[in-house]
């Protein structure tokens, strides 16, 4: 038996691409390619860390792995986000099946309503014996916490602050340093689940967990999903269908909200400081998720999160639209820092919570009526409320347009005239005329279209800059940003225009290393290249009929994906690794959209102008 201190047993994975996902629609957790679960946040996305050790190497992890050597190979099971690890040793094979439980019996639309927090790790010997190495060391609250470890009949209690784990396995394990564990051999055909539970401090202690009949239900429960999920017929189907996966492990199921990313704080470049909280809804990527979720054949996902943004951000008060808001609606999302953990490659500081709530991005306006457009069929009659709400919004819209604000990237060094703030107002102007009779607002509609078209004037005049023959980031400046991208998706003129395609050309030159690689605006730096950028690049050239360049770029950027076929927020340009908080739900959906745009243009031929 070995217990070794956990600072001093198991280093870090080196790249966040040695990271895959498991989720219960409630909450997330990464495990490595080692078999160390390395993040997890129960019971919610945004809850402080039981397992932090990504951000920190004592703020908790669990490992389980072979103690001789061995190489990897792991897949997600078909259809699921349950992950099969198998590690190669010269004894044989141990496959290490991962998941988070869904509950028993939950089918279909349902998944995660009734998630009881149980983590799932079932362990199964070809060939051997093996000897296998196990550690479990939480430690709660972002790693402030090293816990108790009481012995039960079948495990431990693990008691520490407000959390409480039960951790459940058909082995001894000792007790050293706040750590569980030891090697056992496991014998060919041998196999074993270890679980473990979390609770609040202040919840009853739960029935014991079957492991293995959790196990089989969870993953009879993701395919269940993806079966009534599987109409898309478009290009590149496998990796549009991971992508939807990924957007249901990121949804609230009680809500149906879609955060950002799993994590927070890991680095746009590493070393530095721009270091954010994902764990959110953003209004800002409102639109895009639903049409991904359209796409990808979610219908009923899409009503859910339509339903969330307007609970969560109506009613307006004070003459303004917050930007963002947690799972379950929550407003204040006040920042602070973590100061003592060291960040993910020494990146500091680590944030909870993010201070963009408190933005002002007039592009949300855009968002919201672009979601109410993109479901206009399927709606039905509006309720009073989401009429009010809508027509307030539009309102907002008129008397705010020409005003500075932050932006979509969310600046923190100021205001200005953004060009793309300028056309999401733009674009829920243009939604608010065409939807004015179904809010009964046929009266509001010549005022609406009036401001509308003064916000069209003022970007073909202002927005465009002769030096750089393309749309640049904001007005009076000839900075290019590939927001501007969004010009030909959101219908403000058609792909083939002169200047888009000059825009197009510009961005592609001056923000692309190669390959379609896009970084955010002129004068990036060092700042890996935004992926959502790169898959709005080759929506933009397909709409415009390149479809081969199109193809290109969408080929490039999708083989950055690790091995699970998951993508982070950026890819370092200059090593192709990836960066920034992950995975991310923005670059999954900027990659359904351009699978989309792409095939929708090869079968309507060059010059389709396909809206995305």
């Amino acid at each position: 038996m070995y217990i070794g201190k956990p600072e001093a047993a198991y280093p870090p994975p080196a790249v966040i691409s040695d990271y895959g996902l498991l989720s219960d629609c409630q909450g997330t957790a990464l495990v490595s390619r080692d078999g160390s679960v390395d993040w997890w946040c129960p019971p919610r996305f945004d809850a402080p860390s039981v397992f932090g050790r990504l951000l920190d190497v004592d703020a908790g992890y669990w490992l389980i792995r072979p103690a001789e050597q061995y190489t990897v190979s792991r897949r997600y099971l078909s259809g699921t986000m349950v992950i099969e690890t198998e590690f190669h040793c010269g004894s044989g094979v141990l496959r290490l099946t991962d998941g988070l439980s869904l509950g028993g019996g939950e089918r279909g639309h349902q998944i995660g309503h009734h998630s009881p927090h149980v983590l799932l790790r079932r362990l199964e010997a070809i060939g051997g014996p093996i000897q296998v190495r196990v550690e479990v060391a939480p430690r709660p609250e972002y790693g402030l916490v090293r816990p108790h470890f009481t012995p039960t009949a079948t495990g431990w209690e693990i008691a520490g602050a407000a959390d409480r784990l039960t951790l459940t396995g058909g082995l001894e394990l000792a007790v050293d340093y706040g750590c569980a564990g030891g090697t056992f051999l496991l014998n060919a055909g041998e196999s074993t689940v270890f679980t473990l539970q979390h609770r609040r401090s202040v919840d009853h202690a739960p029935a014991p967990v079957d492991g293995g009949a959790h196990l089989v239900d969870t993953i009879t429960a993701w395919q269940s999903w993806s079966d009534m999920h599987q109409s898309y017929q478009g290009l590149y189907p496998e990796q549009v269908h991971r992508s939807s996966l990924v957007l249901q492990a990121l949804t609230y199921a009680p809500t149906g909200a879609v955060i950002a990313a799993p994590t927070t704080s890991l680095p746009e470049e590493p070393g530095e400081t721009a270091n954010w909280d994902y764990r959110f809804g953003w209004l800002r990527d409102g639109s895009l998720t639903l049409k991904a979720l359209w796409v990808a054949a979610c219908p009923d996902e899409a009503h859910q999160f339509f339903d969330w943004i307007t609970s969560s951000a109506g009613p307006i008060s004070q003459g303004r639209l917050q930007i963002m808001f947690g799972a379950g609606g929550e407003h204040d999302l006040t920042e602070h820092t973590l100061d003592h953990l060291n960040g993910y490659a020494n990146s500091r500081p680590v944030r909870v919570g993010n201070d963009a709530w408190n933005q002002k991005q007039l592009d949300v306006l855009g968002e919201v009526f672009e979601c109410a457009w993109v479901l206009r069929e399927q709606l039905g009659e509006l309720s009073a409320q989401t009429r009010d709400f809508l027509i307030a919004v539009a309102d907002l819209a008129a008397e705010s347009w020409h005003e500075t604000d932050a932006g979509i990237w969310e600046g923190r060094e100021g205001e200005r005239n953004y060009l793309t703030s300028k056309l999401m107002c733009w674009v829920a102007l243009d939604r608010a005329v065409k939807l004015a009779d179904r809010l009964g607002a046929a009266q509001d509609a010549l005022r609406w279209e009036s401001e509308r078209d003064k916000v069209r004037a003022a970007i073909l005049e202002h927005g465009w800059d002769g030096s750089v023959n393309a749309f640049t980031g904001a007005f009076g400046s000839d900075h290019l940003d590939a927001g501007v991208l969004l010009m030909p998706v959101m219908g403000f003129l058609p792909a083939d225009d002169d200047r888009i395609l000059a825009t197009l050309d510009a961005i592609e030159e001056d923000l692309s290393s190669g390959g379609g690689l896009v970084q955010r605006w002129t004068g990036a730096g060092d700042e890996g290249a935004f992926v959502i950028c790169s898959y709005w690049l080759a929506a933009g050239r397909a709409m415009a009929g390149q479809i081969e360049r199109a193809r290109e770029i969408f080929d490039a950027v999708t083989g950055y994906a690790n091995d699970l076929g998951l993508l982070s927020e950026e890819i370092d340009s200059r090593g192709g690794t990836l960066i920034g908080n992950f995975p991310q739900g923005l670059s999954h959906i900027g990659l359904i959209n351009a699978a989309w745009a792409i095939g929708q243009a090869e079968q309507q031929g060059p010059r389709s102008n396909v809206r995305v």
